[in-house]
């Protein structure tokens, strides 16, 4: 265990560059603070000591923001940016060297048995806000854009953003973890845009609809005054 701390300190110092010293990391980190709690909770947890290991689970709550079910299972180096409001559920498996921001919920769709919260396989990074819900996988490599809702399969090194999320980005191809979330894709927005376009079509259409009926019925009234005239 001892081990596994050092190491959750280190990753701090590669994934965040406003890491500065040891000493900071060490007492100020609530993320870092987090994931030691949980360590601990599920040491107990596994002995059998439920109501302890969720009483360590709630007092780290308590002082980090950030909910860990102590069943939940969590591999090396795991590294959550800030942390404030982080759920994650008590059957949801997490790899090696994942990262998550503030916000990030992992939970359930309802009120379902057995293995119901996700599974994110290693390297994957979810963003500020993201939703993963259900008994469903993350790919290894991936990314979940900030504030998207998933319910479904996320194949590996694969980018997913939207409401409900949508796989912007696949093909093998592997994503760094130096997301910069304000240049996502945006599929609902391309399509608002898209929308856009055959709507303005539409009405350029329907304005030359309207002028050719106002010339017809100018040459009606013209045709009609003159056949007035010669009777």
């Amino acid at each position: 265990m001892l081990k596994m701390m050092k190491e959750d300190v280190d990753v701090v110092f590669e994934q965040d560059p406003s890491a500065r010293s040891y000493f900071e990391v060490i007492l100020t980190y609530s993320g870092l603070h987090a994931i030691w709690g949980y360590r601990i909770a599920h040491v107990l947890y596994k002995r059998k000591l439920f109501f302890l290991a969720r009483a360590v689970s709630q007092v780290s709550r308590f002082f980090t923001g950030v909910e860990i079910h102590p069943a939940a299972k969590i591999g090396r180096r795991f590294f959550i940016d800030h942390g404030m409001g982080v759920v994650i559920g008590e059957t949801c498996e997490i790899g090696d060297d994942v990262t998550v921001f503030q916000g990030v919920t992992l939970g359930g769709t309802g009120k379902e048995k057995g293995k119901r919260h996700p599974t994110i396989k290693d390297h994957a990074l979810i963003a500020t806000g993201a939703k993963v819900l259900g008994s469903i996988t993350v790919g290894a490599y991936s990314k979940i854009g900030a504030g998207s809702v998933v319910l479904k399969e996320v194949p590996d090194h694969s980018t997913v953003v939207g409401i409900p999320g949508r796989v912007v980005i696949q093909n093998g191809k592997r994503v760094d973890q130096d997301l910069n979330h304000c240049d996502l894709p945006d599929p609902v927005a391309d399509r608002f845009k898209e929308l856009e376009a055959e709507l303005k079509g539409l009405r350029d259409e329907v304005q030359q609809l309207r002028k050719g009926t106002s010339e017809y019925d100018n040459k009606v009234v013209q045709y009609a005054n003159k056949a007035k005239g010669n009777i």
